[in-house]
């Protein structure tokens, strides 16, 4: 398998499969990335989990100590409540050895002369093609661009994945990595055949045995439909894309009432929709996930979900060129 999809960021990053598991927030700790790149994929830390670079540092170490595989950090660029010290994060990424950051969220421009000087490679997760055009002329060395469908925070601009990613490819010179509404092998050979290097996943990795969400919102993302997810928060100036519950609804309804970012931030701010998480709290909580929750049916233990997969996509590939052999 490795050899049949073996493309420049399999190399770039020195992985076995051109697969990632997208960074998933509060989720994405030393025990998920582990449990992920281990099984075959590639992913990144989160930064945000950790409230000092010391704190970064340790859960870097942590994740080490848990894998030999290949694994990247996310430094997370969005505006925040409270102040990151990502620069203080950087420092600790180059010196910890970690070869890859992910940024996300806005321009990683005022940080590539730091990231640059450490000899790390930049993967810069956007959702529009003048952003991928932007990350190029940076010095990025590989895109991640992903559809209107995606978790979290898609483009305002509403462009599915099918037109966005050969756009995108067609924008760039660099790696692109793909995703926004893939789940399975389809849409893995799908973003391939469209051009793509490498392929992000992120909803349906929520629904894994190793994801360290509470069992109750395992439950409702296997009940949920492509219709279950919806665009909130549009106070924040980047609209989240989450599962549909009582809060999701809330909030979309008083900010379509003219409530502001800090009016929502009362409801789900200071630790509340943390909390709600980890208590499995279905309805006072704001769960990011995609439209392709609907293709969620069971919860695989990571390595068993990437080998039926890669299984899965050797099928594909073969169903296809029977079609096309005639």
């Amino acid at each position: 398998m490795a050899n049949k999809l073996k493309t420049r960021v399999t190399e770039i990053l020195g992985i076995e499969y051109p697969l990632f598991m997208g960074t998933m927030g509060y989720q994405s700790n030393a025990e998920l990335v582990a449990a992920a790149s281990n099984a075959g994929a590639f992913t990144c830390l989160s930064s945000i989990i950790s409230r000092t670079a010391a704190d970064l540092r340790e859960e870097i170490r942590k994740t080490k100590g848990l894998t030999d595989k290949p694994f990247g950090v996310n430094v997370n660029l969005f505006p925040m409540a409270s102040p990151v010290p990502n620069e203080e994060y950087i420092d600790v990424i180059i010196e910890e050895g970690i070869r890859v950051i992910e940024t996300a969220g806005r321009s990683p421009e005022p940080y590539m002369n730091q990231i640059r000087q450490g000899n790390v490679k930049v993967m810069h997760k956007c959702a529009r093609i003048r952003d991928a055009r932007k990350a190029e002329s940076l010095g990025a060395d590989l895109v991640e661009i992903v559809g209107f469908e995606c978790a979290g925070h898609p483009s305002q601009e509403g462009i599915g994945s099918m037109v966005l990613i050969p756009q995108a490819i067609d924008a760039v010179k660099l790696p692109v990595i793909a995703g926004g509404g893939i789940a399975d092998a389809r849409g893995f050979v799908a973003a391939l055949a469209l051009g793509a290097e490498g392929v992000i996943m992120g909803t349906r990795f929520l629904a894994t045995k190793e994801c360290p969400i509470h069992p109750n919102l395992k439950q409702k993302l296997i009940e949920a439909t492509e219709t279950d997810s919806m665009l909130t928060m549009y106070s924040r100036g980047d609209p989240m894309r989450a599962l549909r519950n009582d809060m999701a609804v809330k909030i979309y309804e008083m900010e379509q009432n003219g409530a502001t970012w800090e009016d929502v931030f009362a409801l789900i701010g200071g630790g509340k929709g943390k909390t709600a998480l980890a208590m499995g709290e279905f309805e006072d909580t704001i769960l990011a996930c995609g439209q392709v929750v609907g293709q969620i049916h069971d919860i695989p233990s990571m390595k068993e979900f990437i080998d039926n997969l890669m299984t899965e996509v050797l099928t594909v590939q073969e169903r296809i060129s029977t079609m096309l052999n005639g």
